[in-house]
């Protein structure tokens, strides 16, 4: 039963999200809580390491929920759940998008999805760096926090670099870098 609760949440997923690994955290971290697979703080572990791995974010964050839930039939049934709207809808779209590109639902459709990604996105940050940032304690109990500053100067440093064209392996590597030696000298 859990197999075709995994396959089915996740199909949901892919189907209803658009615009990319980002805009599904939201939907990921509804259904992971709501089902009890995962705690706040285990997605934004599972997002650290989804981001460190390769492939897209969507695919690996459901292998992971479905590997922990279920073991390999899980991540199975979850990654299969995830790709498959996705493959399908490429397969129709792919047909008949140059033949309607310039349809005016086609341009309205696009127009509304665009801002709604944003959104997601902007949910997704928020959710996420409350989780990281406050967990678990009021915003001035976690500003004294060495912990709340070493996420702070990382970000910081991170979103410097990231504007300056430093390549996401380096970012990834130094944040990872960062993160090692600050749980070492902070004992966490």
């Amino acid at each position: 039963m859990i197999l075709l609760e995994l396959f089915l949440a996740f199909l949901k997923i892919g189907a209803f999200t658009f615009g990319g690994g980002y805009a599904m955290v939201p939907l990921i971290q509804s259904e992971a809580e709501r089902n009890g697979w995962l705690s706040g703080g285990e997605l934004v572990d599972f997002i650290a390491v989804s981001e460190s791995t390769p492939g897209p974010l969507a695919v690996n964050m459901a292998t992971f929920v479905g590997i922990k839930t279920a073991g390999i039939p899980g991540a199975l049934c979850a990654t299969f759940g995830v790709i498959l709207p996705s493959f399908v809808i490429i397969l129709l779209v792919a047909g008949c998008f140059e033949k309607y590109r310039q349809s005016l639902a086609v341009k309205g459709i696009m127009c509304g999805l665009k801002p709604a990604v944003v959104g997601l996105i902007a949910a997704a940050f928020i959710s996420i760096g409350q989780t990281v940032l406050l967990s678990g304690a009021g915003f001035m109990d976690a500003v004294k926090t060495t912990e709340f500053w070493v996420c702070i100067a990382i970000f910081a440093l991170t979103a410097v670099l990231a504007f300056k064209k430093v390549h996401p392996i380096i970012l990834i590597l130094l944040a990872a870098a960062i993160g090692i030696g600050a749980g070492y000298a902070l004992g966490l």
